[in-house]
């Protein structure tokens, strides 16, 4: 991808990061802007505060999609498009509400005004979260249709997923679930 090492190079990281703030957004939704460090597919943390964005669902770390008839570990793959997409950059994050594991729900944009939950639903490596949101089906539909990201394979859901894995008794992951499941 052309213009990528822009955003690799430590002079662009130097004039992009700037200290971490929170002001109010012009319709009274709080913000966060500063530099986002990425926890898995669907969460950052940025200002000191861990967001889940609004309205995607992202497979888990250890979910897994089969591709040709390979195991792909899929939640890497969705970390990795989510800090590709933040990496040296100040992103904003319109926060929505705060969560039942206290996390922010926000919708976050890169610098130019990209939805990053979005582009990552856009790309196939989070799907569109329908039990809270249908602003991104569209994204997920054309994703599908043209095999991006996960498409490219068979999956579950990674709300399927945890399921599944909490049924079993997962161990380490049931309670990573556990304290996950059911938020957005």
């Amino acid at each position: 991808m052309q213009g990528a090492s822009i955003f690799n190079s430590r002079v662009f990281r130097f004039f992009t990061l700037d200290f971490l703030n929170m002001s109010e957004h012009r319709r009274g939704a709080a913000c966060l802007s500063g530099a986002a460090t990425v926890i898995d597919g669907d969460t950052i943390i940025v200002a000191g505060e861990r967001i889940r964005l609004h309205g995607i669902d992202a497979p888990e770390l250890e979910q897994t999609f089969q591709w040709r008839g390979k195991k792909i570990v899929c939640g890497t793959m969705s970390l990795a498009a989510l800090e590709a997409l933040t990496a040296g950059v100040k992103v904003r994050c319109e926060v929505i509400e705060r969560d039942r594991y206290g996390r922010l729900i926000a919708k976050c944009f890169s610098p130019n005004g990209i939805d990053i939950g979005r582009r990552l639903v856009s790309s196939g490596w989070a799907l569109a979260y329908r039990q809270f949101s249908r602003d991104y089906v569209d994204a997920e539909t054309n994703a599908r249709k043209a095999k991006r990201g996960m498409w490219r394979g068979h999956f579950e859901k990674p709300w399927v997923w945890r399921a599944a894995v909490a049924s079993v008794g997962g161990g380490v992951m049931a309670n990573r679930v556990g304290r996950r499941s059911g938020a957005r």
